[in-house]
């Protein structure tokens, strides 16, 4: 006796062979799918190359585009992590200025702890100099300092700053300013 010998039987026949392998293909393809938009995503979100390329100057971010949630590090020649860029928004304005609205910056020591504490509500970063301005009032804060004022410009590459205009400086830690005297010879 023949099982599928009728034209009904048949059709059931390849419809019982040919549907696990469709059901496979199609629960497959959305995870495929999902994994090559979330690579997508992940190289536009982070800088590409070893830690050693990565810094400010290749900012993955169009001209004319906004990124919201944006985290950068920015590395130093010899690999090693000098700051971290935290922007609640940031835009890129031409080939040469990033803005960030909303700007927290962690930059760290030769010995990756963190030094200096920024908040920036708008600030702009020239990819040239790597010196980032602002027009808004600006807050430093380090272990033994807090330091404000109505404008900034920060070289990200010394880590030295200059703030202007209604400047306020409290310090926290004083030992570190004493001056010991020197033995008199």
């Amino acid at each position: 006796m023949l099982l599928y010998h009728s034209g009904r039987s048949t059709y059931w026949g390849w419809l019982v062979w040919f549907l696990p392998i469709v059901l496979s293909v199609l629960i497959a393809a959305p995870q495929v799918s999902g994994q090559s938009k979330g690579r997508k995503k992940k190289g536009l979100a982070t800088p590409s190359g070893s830690p050693s390329e990565q810094n400010l100057t290749n900012i993955p971010l169009p001209i004319g585009h906004e990124a919201k949630g944006l985290v950068l590090p920015d590395f130093d020649a010899n690999g090693r992590l000098r700051g971290r860029f935290e922007a609640g928004t940031a835009h890129r304005i031409d080939e040469e200025h990033v803005g960030f609205q909303h700007l927290k910056i962690t930059t760290y020591t030769q010995e990756s702890q963190p030094d200096l504490k920024i908040d920036m509500s708008t600030s702009v970063l020239d990819l040239k100099t790597r010196i980032l301005s602002s027009k808004e009032r600006t807050t430093i804060k380090r272990a033994d300092f807090n330091i404000a004022g109505d404008s900034v410009q920060f070289d990200t590459n010394s880590k030295t700053g200059r703030l202007i205009g209604n400047v306020k400086m409290v310090i926290t830690d004083k030992s570190h300013l004493t001056v010991t005297p020197s033995p008199k010879e």
